[in-house]
């Protein structure tokens, strides 16, 4: 009887063990997926138009087709590498979130140049193709896939960067696959609902009654509200590029602009005793963002008289040579 009530109290406190641990990944995870928003706001304002020009039946299919590519890329492709970095090269990891950083100031000021010059953005992975329907359903899928690579190895590796370094390497990879999960969910739910909000308001209206006043509202609204999200989605990647750049400086030693940005919000707090967190928050955000657009629009000409003839070269010589 004594040598099974102590297996039941090993029993118990391994539950509570893995009970602690399931929370410690649960938090760290939320943790680390907040740090990742402007990514994570831009992913969801980008891919709606993916889906734009096809029938209705198809819309949550293509969404579905690219939030499956979306979690391949998180959890097959970049988790494994991100776990590597972490054990084997983790000074490469503050340098890498530059590199996205500034990847996503360039994404918000070039999105920035266009709306502001009125030209409408070329994008040729959105354009007919001569297969047809199902041809440019692919080629959509395709596209977006890759657009989301991108925002899914700034998210993984934000993410990475959020867990403390002395947890294990299972630790980290759990906590991964939970952000990987949870904002891939979270991401293409979003957007499922977003692209069939129109179609309700329009059952709704359809349907008449007293709910037919909402379906007309709902139709009416939606133009708007993706107006809105692609603002929100531009800014979001200019402020998380410029903070994650300003942080990546200070942490290899260059200290301006950090500390003066840091030393501005601590005079915004002081200002507004009555919400110094909201005053010290908004300062930094403010000043994160114009240096994300200066530092964007300076990487407009190198990607586009540098870096994009750089690989298309490349893409020649490996192509001359098969």
């Amino acid at each position: 009887m004594s040598g099974l009530l102590a297996l039941l109290d090993d029993v118990a406190g391994i539950a509570k063990i893995a009970a602690a641990s399931v929370d410690d990944v649960a938090g760290q995870a939320v943790k680390a997926g907040a740090k990742a928003a402007g990514a994570v706001i831009d992913d969801a304002a980008v891919t709606p138009k993916y889906v734009h020009g096809f029938s209705a039946a198809r819309e949550v299919p293509i969404v579905m087709k690219i939030a499956r590519g979306s979690l391949f890329n998180k959890l097959v492709i970049l988790l494994p590498i991100a776990l590597l970095l972490s054990a084997f090269a983790p000074w490469a990891i503050t340098p890498l979130l530059m590199l996205g950083g500034s990847y996503l100031c360039f994404e918000g000021a070039e999105k920035l140049v266009h709306a502001l010059s009125h030209h409408k953005i070329n994008e040729p992975h959105l354009q007919a193709t001569a297969e047809g329907g199902a041809g440019l359903e692919e080629e959509r899928v395709r596209g977006a896939i890759k657009t989301d690579f991108i925002l899914s190895a700034e998210i993984m590796t934000i993410a990475l960067a959020a867990i403390p370094n002395g947890d294990a390497i299972w630790m980290k990879a759990l906590i991964l696959a939970v952000v990987a999960v949870g904002i891939t969910v979270a991401v293409y739910g979003f957007v499922a609902l977003i692209v069939k909000a129109d179609d309700f308001g329009l059952h709704l209206h359809e349907r008449g009654g007293p709910a037919a006043g909402l379906g007309r509202g709902i139709v009416h609204v939606m133009p708007g509200f993706m107006k809105v999200l692609t603002v929100v989605g531009t800014a979001a990647m200019i402020w998380v590029g410029g903070q994650i750049v300003i942080h990546g400086l200070h942490v290899l030693g260059q200290h301006q602009p950090y500390d003066w940005i840091h030393g501005a919000a601590e005079v915004a707090a002081q200002a507004l005793p009555a919400a110094p967190g909201l005053a010290a928050w908004t300062t930094t955000a403010f000043f994160d963002g114009i240096f994300g657009v200066i530092w964007g629009m300076i990487l407009i000409p190198v990607a586009h008289y540098a870096v994009t003839p750089a690989i298309e070269a490349v893409k020649g010589a490996v192509g001359a040579k098969s």
